[in-house]
């Protein structure tokens, strides 16, 4: 097995990585150098919000106990691998972070400490009161749909000022 060392990093992704959804082609090139492994379908153990944002993009919101218990896909990760997740989720500019996360296994009940892609925390939570608390228990493939690839955003975008201006607005 050549790719980038052991996979002991546990991602579980919600949205535009799983498969059939936009990003998951980096998952299948990261499966392909060995530098990830599809594990299986899992549940987050506490409920969370997920909303979608600006041009169709998830996020799964760190307050535990408000929204749903989101479905989503558990992979394994090498330490190569984790460095491609985190550019495309913008950890280094504060779009998405990084954090722990308990899933679980609906057959056995098994529970596995993950990390999953929160919004950052300094909207993430205004983000949630701005969509009126509604949260999703799945990001589906029609919500997909929605989604706006990085290339097809308006030049010169920032998603982090526009969300930041999207989430301190006052009007509806």
């Amino acid at each position: 097995m050549g790719g980038g060392g052991a996979l002991s990093n546990h991602i579980f992704v919600y949205g535009t990585l799983k498969r059939n959804h936009p990003n998951h082609l980096l998952l299948e090139d990261l499966i392909s150098k060995n530098d990830a492994v599809y594990v299986g379908q899992r549940t987050t153990r506490l409920s969370y919000p997920l909303v979608t944002g600006l041009y169709g993009i998830p996020y799964l919101i760190n307050k535990s106990g408000s929204g749903q218990r989101i479905r989503g896909e558990l992979y394994s990760v090498s330490k190569r691998g984790l460095v491609r997740l985190d550019e495309l989720e913008g950890i280094k500019v504060e779009h998405y972070e990084r954090l722990p996360v308990e899933v679980v296994e609906e057959e056995s009940n098994g529970v596995v400490l993950a990390e999953a892609y929160f919004a950052h925390r300094r909207f993430g939570e205004r983000l949630w009161e701005k969509k009126g608390k509604l949260g999703m228990c799945e990001f589906r493939e029609n919500d997909g749909v929605l989604y706006v690839r990085p290339k097809d955003r308006p030049r010169f975008s920032s998603v982090i000022d526009e969300i930041e201006a999207f989430v301190s607005s006052t009007t509806d």
